[in-house]
């Protein structure tokens, strides 16, 4: 990697000084550089090279929705960087790029509402939400800082021009003088921790009184320093390097479990929106009827068939479901709101959700759920059962039927071997691991070699009447020595090493401590599955037998045989095992996602499409 990332960075600066000095020339240089090295880090960390970049659209979806929709905002900002006015000496007119650089696109109409499904606001969320976006940027600021620790091993170039007047009253007579200096060096830092710097000065000096003298300078000078004790070793010189490229490792690995995590979040907000909506179906279904009960209560009342207080029973009801109702609505419109911030869209932008989600979710559960009728006791014993005197027993759940419902063991397999913070938590043990054996270096003597050249002689106005420079390396001035730190004072570097060690051991404790909380992640996830699914079964029945005990006491309400209380209880009854079956079904897919998010194997793409872990695929496990 590292031989790679000199390369491209060295090219990219290259074009950068090519192009000018020009901020948005560096600015591209940056963008060309970090890319490059983001790329070159996800191919050999994740295996696979996505488009990455910060750059956001100057015609958001957001800003769409503020502007064709008429919705309130406060400033340019609210619209994007690229709407904002420039403040004066603003160093680049064409960034960020406005909104009138956009290809064009359709007004939104106001009286229609953005409809979105799961997957279109898993893609809105990723090019939204403000969370996802400052986690790009941290990738992006560590592939900098990686840039700038290997400049550290480049050959950096200075050039550089001083002009002076002078002028002297301290004597009788005035001196006034002009000294014009040109300088360049050079400085190369090696791996093995050899340093070496070259320079080269020109200096033109020329008197303005007297006679009007004038010299020319020329000074050559370089300048090398070799350690050979501490701080030699190619493993310590480079330290800084290789910790920088492994952050960027490691900010990869958090922005890609931020990714699975923001799915499960925006699917489970999704969903949970959804079973929001459907309570408000199903307390507005729930007020129709009583409101209906009401009034056949009254009938039968006024006919003489039915007393006053079985009247005044099925009112309070009717008011308790009108509450409930407008409860739900103001529920679903809150939640719907929350989903918005998520999805980074404004709160009052006109949004709707794809209503059918529930239908699909339903049916994708109903292959498993019927398999296991049997084992659940959905269907209710036959005579023959009843008959005999054999007492009941209850069937433990089991792990079983659904596409992800799989041996605790096995789970925790697959978690361990793709959880990216885990591996992180692990390769920080290996850096501590490193931080001790440069804390054990600093502990030793020191010893360096060192030496220098210098050729030529330097000119200014007080030696502007001596004849030109000239470079003559027989005349030269030529040094070679070696300084040596003994060990005797080493308290802090002491205190270090043993710091060291004990980081060496929070380490190790963190990356054990996290292991535990992975498995036991996907332990609950798996009883969260389970509890979900029998949940989901066990209310798919009693939502068959509330409606059974609806149409019956109708019945026999009609028939004398019941009272309006127990329609009523019915028909509460009824209302309750609706919810709670919509609870459940969207517990069980949130739970799914969670499953697979605790695994480390939901895999999400650059525009959030996602896709699904398979248990037959056996290369992810």
């Amino acid at each position: 990697m590292r031989p790679y990332i000199r390369a491209a960075v060295l090219t990219a600066c290259t074009l950068c000084l090519t192009a000018g000095c020009r901020p948005g020339s560096y600015r591209r240089g940056a963008d060309e550089t970090a890319y490059k090295i983001i790329d070159e880090a996800q191919e050999q960390t994740l295996g696979r090279a996505e488009h990455f970049t910060i750059e956001r659209p100057a015609d958001t979806l957001r800003r769409r929705l503020l502007l064709d929709q008429g919705l309130p905002h406060a400033g340019a900002a609210s619209l994007g960087s690229g709407s904002l006015d420039h403040v004066p000496h603003w160093p680049e007119d064409a960034y960020p790029p406005g909104p009138d650089t956009a290809p064009e696109a359709a007004a939104w109409p106001q009286d229609r509402p953005l409809s979105l499904t799961l997957a279109q606001a898993l893609q809105v969320a990723a090019r939204n939400n403000r969370d996802y976006q400052t986690r790009k940027e941290s990738v992006f600021q560590s592939a900098l800082a990686l840039d700038l620790e290997a400049n550290e091993f480049r050959t950096l170039l200075f050039a550089g021009l001083e002009s002076e007047y002078t002028e002297n009253r301290t004597g009788n007579d005035p001196l006034r003088g002009v000294a014009n200096t040109g300088t360049a060096s050079a400085e190369r830092r090696f791996t093995n921790g050899t340093a070496l710097t070259t320079g080269f000065a020109v200096d033109l000096a020329k008197l303005l009184t007297a006679d009007r003298s004038s010299s020319l300078g020329l000074l050559a000078d370089a300048t090398i320093t070799v350690p050979l004790l501490r701080g030699s070793g190619r493993h310590i010189v480079t330290e800084p390097l290789t910790q920088a490229e492994r952050d960027v490792v490691y900010s990869l690995f958090t922005f890609e479990r931020f990714k699975r995590t923001l799915a499960v979040r925006v699917a489970s907000e999704y969903l949970s929106v959804l079973q929001q909506l459907d309570q408000v179906r199903n307390a507005e279904n729930n007020y129709r009827q009583l409101m209906a009960s009401t009034q056949r209560a009254r009938q039968r009342a006024e006919a003489g068939r039915l007393p006053q207080i079985q009247v005044d029973q099925a009112l309070q009801d009717e008011l308790r479901a009108r509450d409930r109702w407008v409860s739900a609505q103001q529920s679903y419109a809150g939640r719907l709101d929350s989903f918005k911030i998520t999805l980074g869209l404004p709160t009052d932008a006109n949004v709707d959700l794809d209503r059918e989600e529930l239908t699909r979710l339903v049916a994708s559960i109903e292959q498993f759920s019927k398999s296991n009728d049997n084992q659940r006791g959905a269907a209710p014993p036959d005579a023959s059962d009843s008959a005999t005197d054999k007492p009941a027993e209850p069937i433990p759940p089991k792990l079983e039927g659904g596409r992800l419902e799989m041996a605790a063991g096995r789970a925790v397999d697959v978690a361990l071997k793709n959880r990216l913070d885990l591996q992180s938590a692990l390769g920080v043990v290996y850096d501590a691991q490193r931080g001790v054996v440069v804390a054990a270096d600093a502990l030793g003597a020191e010893l360096t070699l060192f030496g220098s050249a210098t050729v030529g002689e330097r000119r200014g106005v007080g030696s502007a009447a001596l004849p030109d420079a000239q470079l003559r390396p027989s005349r030269g001035l030529y040094g070679l020595g070696m300084t040596m730190d003994l060990p005797l004072e080493r308290t802090a570097e002491r205190n270090a090493y043993r710091n060291s060690l004990i980081a060496l051991e929070q380490a190790v404790r963190s990356a054990q401590g996290l292991e535990d909380q992975v498995k036991l992640d996907v332990r609950n996830s798996l009883r969260g599955l389970l509890q979900a699914r029998e949940s989901h079964q066990i209310q798919a029945q009693a939502v068959t037998v509330a409606k059974r005990r609806v149409e019956s006491t109708e019945l026999f309400l009609q028939a004398g045989r019941a009272e309006i209380r127990d329609v009523l209880e019915a028909q509460e009854a009824l209302i309750s095992a609706q919810n709670a079956l919509t609870a459940a079904l969207v517990s069980y897919r949130v739970a799914e996602l969670q499953l697979q998010s605790d695994m480390g194997v939901l895999q999400l793409d650059e525009k959030g499409n996602w896709r699904e872990y398979e248990p037959k695929d056996s290369t992810e496990e």
